[in-house]
């Protein structure tokens, strides 16, 4: 179901969403993605992460409902409580996570991507959550997840509409930071990862951390303590290097 590919020295993680002719979830596949990215989160020397699709036409079409949906509902239990524990640990890893959109990214497929960190997709991409059309919802954080990226409008669009939204539309409604050619999604993610690896470790674990406190609900007087707090503690901290900042003339 994936592949995993350690790159850069090993600091960076390629995982590849494999499970032709769709990349679709399975139970097994979304536990398998869940320790993938524990495992991941142990090893410090991983700085960033970088998830495609295999192919060029799926980044993932979301769950395979021949392996979800019988009807049970102990199964359907099973999957919600799969999809969430794997996008919650890719939502909460320690690395910066990218996600290379090299295709359709339909329902959990989205869920996937709205899980990282950054979305880079390629020209032809599609998204949409329609889970609805039948008879079901978004299960892998995706009503919670994607308001926070485009408004509870555009999300409603999404969700209670069935409406597909592609690349272009993506980009200009911040569900996506960038859109390249077709085939390009995979070396641009790269190589935003490698810009990850010039930076400080815990400067960057310390100021993702911060920036997830908003989306939490955190009260901003106690964030902006935190933030300060951390600050303070990197100060003397072994990748400090204030002296070398650019100035501007």
């Amino acid at each position: 179901m994936i592949e995993l590919e350690r790159i850069s020295q090993g600091k960076v993680v390629l995982i590849t969403l494999k499970r032709p002719p769709a990349n679709a979830f399975t139970p097994a596949g979304l536990t398998d993605l869940e320790r993938a990215v524990k495992t991941i989160d142990e090893d410090a020397s991983i700085r960033a992460i970088v998830i495609t699709g295999d192919g060029h036409k799926f980044f993932s079409a979301g769950a395979d409902l021949n392996t979800f949906a019988d009807g049970d509902k102990e199964v359907a239990r099973i999957a919600a409580a799969r999809f969430g524990a794997a996008f919650e640990a890719l939502q909460n890893a320690r690395p910066v996570v990218i996600a290379a959109i090299n295709g359709y990214a339909m329902g959990g497929g989205l869920e996937c991507a709205l899980a990282c960190d950054i979305r880079i997709a390629e020209a032809q991409a599609l998204m949409a959550l329609p889970e609805t059309a039948v008879g079901l919802l978004p299960c892998g954080c995706g009503t919670q997840t994607l308001p926070w990226f485009v408004g509870e409008g555009w999300a409603k669009r999404m969700i209670l509409t069935g409406e597909r939204v592609d690349a272009a539309t993506a980009l200009r409604i911040g569900l996506v930071e960038e859109v390249v050619e077709k085939g390009a999604s995979k070396q641009a993610a790269l190589a935003m990862a490698e810009r990850v690896l010039a930076l400080s470790p815990q400067g960057v674990t310390f100021s993702k951390e911060l920036i997830h406190q908003a989306r939490k609900g955190v009260p901003r007087s106690a964030a902006l303590a935190v933030e300060r707090e951390r600050f303070v503690e990197l100060f003397d901290g072994p990748d400090q290097r204030a002296q070398d900042y650019p100035q501007v003339e």
